[in-house]
Order: structure tokens, then C-alpha cells, then sequence
């Protein structure tokens, strides 16, 4: 079972989030106390993530079926770029687990990216002669801003290790950038939640959202691009709550 980490809040449908690739449940925790004041917040570190199981596969199917194991009832669920694929394969082949939805800057298609470099980063990183975050730094080469300080979050400096399964989420990188085949639709309260200035929700994405999830709505927030929820946490959270509210 997933490692969570949960927010006590007021009775009512909780909320679930479960973050994006490379990231973790404590990536969340400013937001997730701050909207617990509305509702009790579980996060999670996703399997080959953090303090989570490590496995042989990362298909959304498997991501899926990690959230459902952790929900009793209705539940409002959040996902970020590979949680949001995540949460829609379970609204979409589980809808009576999922009370709302929230789907943070991700569509419901197969992106042409890869995010290898950034594993190749960290694969080059020498942790038997590094002894802070700075030397690893160093060593991760060139990557866009703020990826390296990111990616960092994830090394364990007492064990010299990454606290991800880079062979399987190499291994499994075209089904992590993809979207499988899901039957059915998700009739209930659904938000895709978008970056203004990020490329990843696409108008031409529009028709296959509203084919899979007929009650979606569409907002952007400003100024932010794919980590709308580090750049503009205050607008992210504001959103957010007035969705679940």
C-alpha cells in the first residue's frame, strides 16, 4: 500500500492527492494543510516514489488501482500531470470511489516528450563522493530552471540514494507520457485545472476531455506554467477550494 501522509480536517468527502513524476507526498504538504481547514487532505508518494513500494511496473491501470486501495468512500480526488492521468483512470473505471475531480495541468492524451533527461541526470550523479546537496548539484549538468532543485528533494544524502526507481520509470516512460485505453465515461464534477502559460492542456484536447468527462470545466491560472501549484500556491489553493466548495 502507497505511503500517505493525512491532514485532519472537518467530516465531509476527504481529499485525495497524488502528485506528478519524480515528486512526493511532502511536495504538497503547504497546500494540502492549508486545504484541510475545508476537509480532511490525504497525500501520497505514488509507487516507485518516496516511501512508497518500489515495483516492476508504472502503467496508470497500476496507479489507479494504488489510489483505489486507499479509499473507503466517496472521495474528492487531485492529481498533478502523472497523478492527474492516474486520478482519471480511476474516476473513469472507478466512478463511485470518486466524489470530484481535479485535474491539475494534464490532458487525457499521449504527450511526444520524454522525461529520461532528467533520469539520465540523475543516473550520472557519482553518490559514493558526494556529501551535500550542492556537490549533487553540481553533478547533475544542465537541466531547465528549477528541475535540478526538484529533483534534489528526492535524493537521500544518508543512504546515497534516489528515492525513485529510475530503471522502472525509464523502463515504463512511454506508458508514463501516454494515456491508455479507458472504456466508459465520469459523469461527476470535474476541473482541469491549467497553467496559463503551459503547453500541456491544449485546446485540441478539448473534445476527447468532454468524451471522457462530460461535466468538465476549464480554468487557468495566470502566470503559472506546469507546477501551477509550487508557482502560485495562493491561486492554486484558491481554486481549488472554491471547486470542492
Amino acid at each position: 500500500m502507497l505511503n500517505t501522509v493525512i491532514y485532519d480536517g472537518p467530516a465531509g468527502p476527504p481529499l485525495l492527492i497524488a502528485h506528478g513524476l519524480f515528486g512526493s507526498a511532502r511536495n504538497w504538504g503547504v497546500i494540502a494543510k492549508r486545504l484541510s481547514a475545508g476537509r480532511s487532505v490525504i497525500t501520497v508518494d505514488m509507487r516507485n516514489h518516496a516511501s512508497s513500494p518500489w515495483y516492476d511496473s508504472h502503467s496508470y491501470h497500476d496507479l489507479a488501482s494504488d489510489l483505489a486501495d486507499l479509499i473507503t468512500g466517496p472521495t474528492d480526488v487531485l492529481g498533478h500531470s502523472m497523478g492527474g492521468k492516474a486520478a482519471m483512470v480511476l474516476a473513469l473505471t472507478q466512478p463511485a470511489l470518486v466524489h470530484r475531480l481535479i485535474v491539475a495541468d494534464i490532458a487525457p492524451v499521449t504527450y511526444t516528450h520524454t522525461q529520461n533527461g532528467p533520469i539520465a541526470a540523475m543516473r550520472a550523479v557519482d553518490l559514493a563522493t558526494i556529501s551535500n546537496r550542492a556537490e549533487a548539484k553540481a553533478q547533475l549538468g544542465p537541466l531547465d530552471p528549477g528541475v535540478d532543485d526538484f529533483l534534489l528533494q528526492s535524493l537521500d544524502l544518508k543512504e546515497r540514494r534516489w528515492r525513485l526507481n529510475l530503471d522502472v520509470l525509464s523502463a515504463e516512460m512511454d506508458k508514463i507520457i501516454g494515456f491508455p485505453d479507458v472504456a466508459g465515461q465520469f459523469n461527476g464534477p470535474t476541473l482541469f485545472l491549467s497553467g496559463g502559460n503551459s503547453p500541456y492542456v491544449q485546446p485540441e484536447a478539448r473534445p476527447q476531455i468532454k468524451t471522457l468527462f462530460p461535466a468538465a470545466k476549464f480554468a487557468k491560472i495566470p502566470g503559472a506554467g506546469h507546477w501551477l501549484h509550487a508557482e502560485k500556491p495562493r491561486e492554486f489553493e484558491a481554486a481549488v477550494s472554491a471547486f470542492l466548495g
